[in-house]
C-alpha cells in the first residue's frame, strides 16, 4: 500500500474517520496500532512478525535497563537489542551481499566457490524501523530517557504507519510524549496536513514519476553509450527524481500524521541550496544524518581527538551511511565520496576562514553550484546498475565525449528547465519554510495552487512507481 494509490486514500479516510469518533484515547491509539499493522501487512503479512520481535525485545531490554544504575550493568541488555535488531537487518538485507562479495573475493585468488542462492526477500522499511527502535534503547542505555510506561504507546511508536516504511526516522523522545494526551487535529492542522499530502503526492506522481523518472531510466539503461550531454541529462534528471520522490514521501508522511494530530520532524530543508557538504547533510534526510551523528559519529569520538581522527570518523560514518542505503559496493562508494567531500571541506574552510569574500552573495551562489555538481557526481553511483556504467557516466560528465542524444532534445530541455526551477526554488526558500510562504498567499492564490496540483496529478500518466527508498 503506497501513498500514491487509491487504496491508501480509502484506507486513510477510514482511519481518519475512526480517529474522529468520540472514543477513549486508548481505543484510538489501539485503532492506530492495528491500522499500522494492516498498512505494513499489505506488502507481505509474515514480515509483521519481524516488527513484533523488535518491539518485544526492545521493550523488555529498556525495562530492564531502567532498573539498573550503571552503564556496565545495562550493557548486556543493550547488546541484546543490538544483536536482535542488527541481526535481523543484517540477515535480510546483507546476507546476499556478503555471499556475493565472498564469491568475488575468493575468485580473485583463484578459488571457485558457488554456494546456493539464498533467495531472501527484503522486508520493506526494515532499515527505517530498525534505526527508530534502536534509538530508544540507546537513549535508555545512556540514561537520557527512561523506559516508557505504556506498551501500547511504544508499539505505536515503532509502527506508526505514516512514516513506518520510509521515514522520517522519529526519536522516541519526540513521539512518545505525544501519546499521553489525546491528539486530534484542529481545523487549521487538518487543512495544512491535507495540503502537505497533496504537494507530496504532486512531487512523487508528477515530477518524480511522470517527468524525471523515465528520462533517468532511459539514460542509465544505456549508460555505456552516454556522452557528455546524455550523462549530465540523466544525472540531473535523477537528482530531481530522487529529491521529489523521497521528499515527497516525507511530506506525505508529515501531512498524514498531522491530520491525525501528530507532529513529525522535517526531513528535508531545501538541500540543493546547500553551501558545502556539512550544510547538505543538515538539509538532506535530516532524520538519518542526525541519527548517524548522535549514535555513530559522536560515539566514535567526533571531532574531539584532532583532525586525523576526525577525518577517520567522518569517513567511517559516511561509509556506513552508504551501506545503510543498500547492500551494494556502489552505495559504499557513494557514501565514501560524501565522506571525502566532508574531509576536503574541513581543509578548505580552515584555509579560507575569516576571508570577507567568502560571504559575498556571488561566492555563496558559486559554492551552491559546486556543491550540487559534486552531489550529482556521487548520485551516479547511487543510481547506476554497475560500476562499469557508473565509471562511464562519470567519465563522460567530467571529460566530455560524443553525445548520442539518448534522451532526445525535448527531454533534455525539460530536464534543464526542471533543474533551474528546482535550484531557484531551493535557493529562494533556503532560509524560509513552505508553510510561511504558503500562508503569506491570499485565499484565492492558495486555492489556485491546490487546484493546479490536483489537475496536474489527474493528468499525469499512471506510472504508479514505488517510492525509491522502499528498497532501503
Amino acid at each position: 500500500m503506497v501513498f500514491n494509490s487509491y487504496t491508501f486514500l480509502l484506507f486513510f479516510l477510514a482511519v481518519l474517520t475512526l480517529h474522529s469518533l468520540p472514543l477513549r484515547w486508548r481505543t484510538k491509539k489501539l485503532n492506530l496500532l492495528v491500522a499500522s499493522y494492516v498498512f505494513y501487512a499489505a506488502w507481505n503479512p509474515p514480515f509483521v512478525v519481524l516488527i513484533w520481535i523488535s518491539t518485544l525485545v526492545d521493550w523488555f531490554a529498556a525495562k530492564r535497563m531502567t532498573r539498573l544504575e550503571t552503564k556496565a550493568a545495562r550493557r548486556p541488555y543493550l547488546i541484546l537489542s543490538l544483536c536482535c535488531n542488527l541481526g535481523l537487518l543484517g540477515f535480510f538485507k546483507y546476507a546476499n551481499f556478503v555471499r556475493d562479495s565472498l564469491v568475488v573475493a575468493l575468485g580473485t585468488i583463484g578459488v571457485e566457490f558457488s554456494p546456493a542462492p539464498l533467495d531472501i526477500i527484503l522486508p520493506v522499511g526494515i532499515s527505517f524501523y530498525t534505526f527508530q527502535t534502536l534509538s530508544y534503547t540507546l537513549e535508555v542505555y545512556r540514561g537520557r530517557a527512561r523506559a516508557w510506561g505504556s506498551f501500547l504507546d511504544f508499539a505505536l511508536f515503532v509502527t506508526f504507519f505514516p512514516q513506518l516504511v520510509a521515514g522520517p526516522i522519529v526519536r522516541a523522545t519526540d513521539f512518545l510524549p505525544q501519546c499521553i494526551e489525546e491528539r486530534r487535529a484542529t481545523p487549521d492542522q487538518l487543512g495544512w496536513g491535507f495540503f502537505l499530502l497533496t504537494i507530496g503526492l504532486f512531487e512523487k506522481v508528477v515530477v518524480a514519476d511522470a517527468l524525471m523518472g523515465p528520462i533517468a531510466d532511459a539514460v542509465f539503461s544505456s549508460a555505456e553509450s552516454a556522452g557528455f550531454v546524455d550523462a549530465w541529462t540523466g544525472t540531473l534528471a535523477f537528482s530531481a527524481q530522487i529529491f521529489f520522490d523521497f521528499a515527497g514521501y516525507s511530506t506525505c508522511a508529515i501531512g498524514v500524521a498531522l491530520c491525525l494530530g501528530f507532529a513529525l520532524p522535517d526531513n528535508f530543508r531545501w538541500p540543493y541550496a546547500a553551501i558545502g557538504f556539512s550544510d547538505f547533510w543538515r538539509r538532506w534526510h535530516i532524520s538519518l544524518s542526525t541519527w548517524l551523528r548522535d549514535y555513530l559519529y559522536i560515539p566514535l569520538g567526533g571531532n574531539r581527538n584532532g583532525p586525523r581522527r576526525t577525518h577517520v570518523n567522518l569517513m567511517l560514518t559516511m561509509l556506513i551511511g552508504g551501506l545503510w542505503h543498500g547492500a551494494s559496493w556502489r552505495f559504499v562508494v557513494w557514501g565514501g565520496l560524501h565522506g571525502l567531500y566532508l574531509v576536503a571541506e574541513r581543509g578548505v574552510v580552515a584555509a579560507f576562514s575569516g576571508q570577507k569574500w567568502t560571504k559575498h552573495w556571488a561566492t555563496r551562489l558559486a559554492l551552491v553550484g559546486l556543491t550540487y555538481s559534486l552531489v550529482c557526481v556521487a548520485w551516479v553511483f547511487f543510481r547506476a546498475q554497475s560500476f562499469a556504467d557508473a565509471f562511464h557516466m562519470v567519465t563522460s560528465m567530467l571529460t566530455g565525449g560524443q553525445t548520442a542524444w539518448i534522451a532526445g532534445v525535448p527531454r533534455i530541455f525539460l530536464v534543464a528547465v526542471v533543474t533551474v526551477l528546482l535550484l531557484a526554488g531551493h535557493w529562494s526558500l533556503r532560509d524560509s519554510s513552505l508553510e510561511e510562504r504558503f500562508r503569506a498567499l491570499s485565499w484565492p492564490a492558495r486555492s489556485a495552487v491546490m487546484a493546479s496540483l490536483l489537475v496536474a496529478m489527474a493528468m499525469a500518466p499512471g506510472d504508479n512507481r514505488a517510492f525509491i527508498y522502499f528498497q532501503f
